[in-house]
């Protein structure tokens, strides 16, 4: 006899992020975990230096934390719920109100966790086709059924880089039963243009069943701390804060999110960085003749013809010291994710590619 984890659990992949090294490669350019290249704001670094006391636990409340995410976007911080990491909100989520019999929708090709926090709770997660890589939400809202109980739309979504408008995030929700919540996934939304991105805060505020959540991993920089948060309507916050733990977050963490609250303009500058350098490199390599998918994120997807073309280009790109994200785990062999670093990561990768496509068509005859 031995102990037995619920049925599904073994099932489930265990996630597997992006690679970090290459044997043999002292500093390769990383493009495979969408990290800010700017890094953090000196103001999070200079809190992360501030002396503080490890014998004293932090703020069980975050409350000067949720005061500041309040104050920049105009919302109420009771709704607030901070956690270890976007990620912890979303298996929050589904471990409160998911459970064996439940039905769990997410776009074909979707962040990971949604499927794993899905079955985790005995749920079934059930995958949504897109069109042309996009969610489609006549598509997901045929995929309703009486045991749907949450779906999950990361917008933009990761790993394609596509996006809804308000307009099509409304009328999802609006197909959706009073008791089957909404996950507005927004892990990219400071990536977005601030003046047309749907934030869907005021969604949020209007209804009982809409959730959604962001993070300090991606424009914040500040991915090694795991910090992240949801706002929510009060029913739901009240119910996430007894299943969290009492102190999620740790102090430096509190501290540098809240400082980097504070410095918008690292914000603004991540954000004309990532549009110059995304859009540069999409344009650069369409014009060797990849299939760029426009993104709204911090990185792009590029497709090669099949699945072997794509592993061979991502062991060639690994040789020259630019790692990028292979996607066979999303249901996209065929595909490789860049994500949009510093000009001298871009540049590299723009030429690893390029002599990738000149190898390849020399090898086939075609030089």
């Amino acid at each position: 006899m031995k102990p037995v984890p619920k049925q599904g659990i073994l099932d489930m992949p265990a996630y597997v992020g992006g690679r970090d090294a290459v044997k043999g490669v002292a500093e390769p350019y990383k493009m495979s975990a969408n990290e800010n290249p700017l890094g953090a704001s000196a103001h999070a670094c200079a809190a992360l230096e501030k002396p503080f006391d490890p014998s004293i636990y932090p703020d069980g409340h975050a409350t000067a934390l949720r005061m500041g995410l309040a104050e920049l976007n105009g919302l109420n911080a009771d709704n607030i719920v901070c956690g270890n990491g976007s990620d912890e909100i979303l298996q929050l989520l589904a471990q409160a109100y998911l459970g064996p019999g439940d039905e769990v929708l997410h776009t074909e090709h979707a962040f990971l966790i949604y499927k794993l926090a899905s079955r985790a709770t005995g749920a079934q997660p059930i995958a949504v086709p897109e069109t042309a890589l996009t969610a489609n939400v006549d598509t997901l809202l045929a995929a309703v059924t009486p045991a749907t109980r949450m779906v999950f739309l990361a917008n933009p979504n990761n790993p394609t880089g596509t996006m809804l408008a308000q307009d099509d995030i409304v009328r999802l929700h609006a197909g959706l039963g009073g008791d089957t919540i909404l996950v507005l996934d927004g892990a990219y939304a400071e990536y977005c243009d601030p003046q047309t991105y749907p934030a869907g805060f005021d969604l949020v505020e209007r209804h009982d069943n809409v959730v959604t959540t962001r993070t300090f991993s991606k424009a914040y920089g500040l991915a090694a701390l795991r910090l992240g948060w949801g706002y929510c309507p009060p029913d739901i916050a009240a119910v996430l804060n007894r299943l969290r733990g009492p102190f999620n977050i740790n102090q430096p963490a509190l501290a540098a999110g809240l400082a980097a609250l504070e410095d918008q303009a690292h914000i603004d500058t991540s954000r004309a960085h990532n549009t110059q350098w995304r859009e540069w490199l999409a344009q650069q390599l369409g014009g060797i003749g990849f299939s760029v998918r426009s993104s709204f994120a911090n990185f792009i997807l590029v497709e090669f013809e099949n699945g072997e073309q794509a592993a061979a280009a991502e062991a060639f790109l690994c040789a020259r010291g630019v790692i990028p994200r292979g996607l066979t785990a999303y249901g996209l062999p065929h595909a490789l994710r860049l994500s949009i670093g510093t000009e001298a990561a871009n540049r590299a990768a723009l030429s690893a590619l390029t002599d990738f496509v000149n190898q390849t068509d020399a090898a086939e005859g075609r030089g």
